[in-house]
C-alpha cells in the first residue's frame, strides 16, 4: 500500500505555487480599494471614506476625483464599508509592489487611474544584472514592527510558496546578503541597527520595504532609512505569495507592472 501511495504522489501534479501563472487578484482577500464610478456618475463627496482611513491613505479631491496611496493602504476595508453608495469596493488585488514609490500613489478621475510610467533606477538594474540568473540572499530586519510581516516571510519558505525554488534565500548575516529586507515603521531605536546592517553589506545591494509600515510608516511616523528603498511592497502584512512575487520582480525573473495590472483590473470591474 505504501508503494502505491508513493507512485500516486509521483504522478500527481505538484502543489507548489506556479509563480509564472499566478493571479494578482485573490477572491478570498479584501485587497486594495478601488472606485467604481461610471463616466456619468459622481461621488457625493461626503468624505466618510477619507475620515475613517487609519493611515490617511485616501483623499477625496472632488466629486469625480479621488486619490489612493496604496503604499500606505492597510487593505483593511474600512473605506469600502463606510461608502453607503458603493462607489468604493474591495478589489481582491493584493499584488501591490513596485520599484517606484510614486507608482503606488494613484489618482482616479471618474474611476479611471491616471497614467504613470514606473521608473527603474540604475541601482535596481545593476542588482538585476547580478541576481537574475543566480537569485539572491537577504537579511531581514524587524524595525519596530508587530512581527506579522516576519510570520509571512517565514511562511514563504514552506512547501506551498517555496521561495528557495525561486532562488531566494535568507541568511543570518548582512555580510552574506544581497538585499536588506526590513519591516515596521523603523522606530528610533532601530534606525542605527538598520543603517549598520546596510553599511555591512557588499555592493551591488538592494533595500526592500516589506509591508505598509515599512513603506509609509503606517499608523506611525516613518523613521530614518539608510537610503530610498529599491522595492516597495504594500500590505499589512503582504501575503507570502506576494512577497515572493515581488522578490522575483526585483531580480527581473518575474514580469509585472503595478499600474498596468491596476488599469486592467479597473476596466474589468467598472460599472
Amino acid at each position: 500500500m505504501k508503494i502505491i501511495y508513493e507512485i500516486l504522489n509521483i504522478l500527481r501534479p505538484a502543489k507548489t505555487m506556479n509563480y509564472r501563472k499566478i493571479s494578482f487578484v485573490n477572491p478570498n482577500a479584501r485587497g486594495i480599494p478601488v472606485p467604481v464610478l461610471a463616466s456619468n456618475e459622481s461621488c457625493l463627496s461626503c468624505k466618510s471614506c477619507e475620515q475613517v482611513c487609519p493611515t490617511h491613505s485616501l483623499k477625496v479631491l472632488s466629486k469625480d476625483k479621488i486619490s489612493f496611496d496604496y503604499g500606505a493602504c492597510l487593505q483593511c476595508g474600512k473605506c469600502s464599508e463606510v461608502c453607503s453608495d458603493g462607489k468604493i469596493v474591495d478589489s481582491g488585488f493584493v499584488h501591490v509592489y513596485s520599484t517606484d514609490r510614486d507608482a503606488l500613489r494613484v489618482t482616479y478621475t471618474n474611476g479611471i487611474p491616471d497614467e504613470k510610467p514606473e521608473t527603474i533606477t540604475e541601482e535596481v538594474k545593476r542588482f538585476r544584472d547580478v541576481t537574475r540568473k543566480t537569485g539572491f540572499q537577504f537579511r531581514e530586519v524587524a524595525a519596530s514592527g508587530n512581527n506579522t510581516t516576519e510570520a509571512e516571510i517565514n511562511a514563504s519558505f514552506n512547501a506551498l510558496f517555496d521561495s528557495e525554488a525561486s532562488r531566494i534565500r535568507v541568511v543570518a548575516s548582512p555580510k552574506h546578503a544581497d538585499a536588506l529586507v526590513y519591516s515596521g515603521p523603523v522606530g528610533p531605536n532601530m534606525e542605527g541597527p538598520l543603517d549598520t546592517a546596510w553599511e555591512t553589506m557588499p555592493s551591488p545591494k538592494a533595500l526592500v520595504a516589506c509591508g505598509s509600515e515599512a513603506v509609509s510608516g503606517g499608523l506611525f511616523k516613518l523613521g530614518k532609512l539608510p537610503k530610498e528603498p529599491d522595492l516597495f511592497i504594500g500590505g499589512d502584512p503582504p501575503r507570502p505569495d506576494v512577497i515572493v512575487s515581488a522578490f522575483r520582480y526585483l531580480m527581473g525573473t518575474g514580469e509585472f507592472s503595478f499600474r498596468a495590472e491596476l488599469f486592467k483590473l479597473v476596466q474589468n470591474i467598472r460599472i
